[in-house]
């Protein structure tokens, strides 16, 4: 009898202490971004629920502002939890610089889990260096960005490129730039929240087909349906942003899990890893009794 064709199944990447890609648990990211407010209590509190969930990281967003806000932005007026302030003072607010982000490493470490962040410009990406992060992360929006690439393919970090909005040229040209050697690549669609006839999770096994390397999703659904549908599609990493509280002031709490949500998503990752198996078809130990007593065989 022929046997069907194996695909190859992309070389694993290691990240800190954990390898991802195909046969290894699904790591799973927790995405604090700027959920925290710029308050480090807030880190903590974020860190604890993602850690005892059983995520395997933490991710920041971290920004020159001088460099990442417009300038036609800057002036503008915003209302915060802290007053009224331009919003150039705004994302200076929010920020955290390298005592807020030694603190968090420390506490990190503590807690057993990763952390890491996506840097939105150079001197971001040399701020972390400095911190030593285990991989670096980039932002659906700086996909385009070659002078950030290629900044961070000369840290010979492990990198995990997030896809939304983006093209097939446009991701061509990116892992020209990253190299394939240690990339990880996640689908995603920057719709917030994303309706699921967005979602598109067969793009995972297009991604996979195309860059030969391990693929993973980010989602910004509400809900945890697709995401743990992506996993069934063969997503090794899965990123959602976590909040305490969906009603919490600031842009990305609406579209994020709070910590019982956040928990639900981890187990039922870890449930379907189980149940997916290694495709080889035999008989279980749980079968043996009803095929002795139910299974007919005739000549």
């Amino acid at each position: 009898m022929s046997k069907a064709a194996t695909a190859t199944v992309p070389k694993p990447v290691q990240i800190g202490g954990r390898t991802v890609g195909a046969g290894q648990p699904v790591y799973v990211i927790g995405e604090i971004g700027i959920n925290h407010n710029g308050d480090v209590d807030i880190a903590r509190r974020l860190i604890n629920i993602a850690a005892d969930a059983g995520c395997q990281a933490v991710k920041f967003q971290k920004r020159t502002p001088e460099i990442c806000v417009p300038v036609e932005q800057r002036g503008k007026i915003r209302q915060t939890p802290w007053g009224e302030m331009t919003y150039m003072e705004y994302k200076e607010r929010v920020e955290f610089g390298t005592d807020e982000y030694q603190q968090i490493a420390k506490y990190a470490a503590d807690r057993g889990i990763d952390w890491f962040a996506s840097p939105w410009d150079v001197p971001s990406v040399e701020f972390l260096e400095k911190l030593d992060v285990v991989t670096h992360k980039v932002a659906s929006a700086s996909v385009t960005d070659h002078e950030l690439l290629r900044a961070l393919a000369a840290t010979g970090k492990p990198i995990i490129l997030s896809t939304g909005m983006s093209t097939l040229a446009e991701i061509d040209a990116a892992v020209d730039i990253l190299g394939t050697d240690g990339l990880v690549i996640l689908h995603s669609t920057s719709t917030y929240p994303l309706p699921p006839e967005e979602a598109n999770l067969r793009t995972i096994g297009t991604l996979q087909e195309r860059y030969g390397v391990p693929v993973g999703y980010s989602g910004h659904e509400r809900g945890l349906q697709i995401s743990l549908a992506a996993v069934t599609m063969g997503a090794v990493m899965v990123e959602r942003h976590i909040t305490l509280d969906r009603t919490m002031w600031g842009s990305d709490h609406a579209a994020s899990l709070e910590p019982t949500g956040l928990e639900h998503l981890v187990r039922d990752i870890r449930i379907i890893g189980e149940a997916l198996g290694d495709g080889q078809k035999r008989v279980f130990p749980g079968e043996e009794e009803p095929r002795a007593r139910l299974r007919r065989t005739t000549a």
